[in-house]
């Protein structure tokens, strides 16, 4: 019984912080491509940081599994979801979401780049600040099937996970503690979501005022 006296009394911190992690990351990062209002980008950037710092082998590589099948899995929901309301007489609350989250000027851009570039603009919606819903809808108004749509967002959410965690690592290297790391990630991230609306918005000032 030696063996017993001699084996760990607690399970180790980063094996605890894996069993724990991972599913939540999954369970967030699908949480959020259902109901765009999770930061999921951030949630990704500060996963690779505590990854990057972690001695376990493929943890970066689990990170990105992890984060891109929730989104792509979420997308799919989302557009399963979609188009039932598209066919429903009287729509869907996730039809009217989408719809919701989609002003009208980015929707006409979407669809008219969506019928110049097809699936290439898909693959760059997931990289662009609240550019995925806009196309999103242009794909349901366009009729896409669903293998269609999820042929090409296969690579969005891959490219995403990717563009994310390189964020994360790049966090994660410049500090020596992880929560250094996740700070500057996750401000990083929400720096880049932020850009987009602000340049929407001295564009209209800068319009208004001349």
């Amino acid at each position: 019984m030696s063996w017993l006296a001699a084996a760990p009394a607690t399970v180790p911190p980063e094996t605890t912080q894996q069993a724990i992690g991972y599913p939540t990351l999954f369970l967030l990062v699908l949480i959020g491509a259902l109901v765009p209002v999770v930061p999921t980008g951030a949630l990704v950037s500060s996963a690779a940081v505590v990854a990057f710092h972690q001695t376990a082998p493929f943890a970066l590589g689990l990170v990105f599994v992890t984060a891109s099948a929730a989104a792509f899995l979420g997308d799919i929901a989302l557009y399963w979801l979609g188009r039932r309301g598209m066919g429903s007489k009287n729509g869907s609350r996730w039809l009217e979401a989408i719809r919701a989250r989609a002003p009208e000027d980015r929707l006409t851009r979407a669809q008219e780049k969506l019928a110049d570039h097809g699936v290439a603009v898909l693959v760059l919606s997931r990289l662009v600040p609240a550019g995925r819903i806009p196309v999103m809808l242009a794909c349901l108004m366009a009729k896409w099937p669903m293998r269609r749509f999820a042929r090409g967002n296969l690579p969005a959410c891959l490219a995403w996970a990717v563009t994310y965690q390189l964020i994360g690592i790049l966090g994660g290297s410049l500090f020596d503690e992880p929560w250094e790391g996740v700070v500057a990630a996750v401000a990083l991230t929400l720096l880049i979501s932020a850009t987009p609306g602000l340049w929407r918005r001295m564009r209209r000032a800068n319009t208004t005022a001349a």
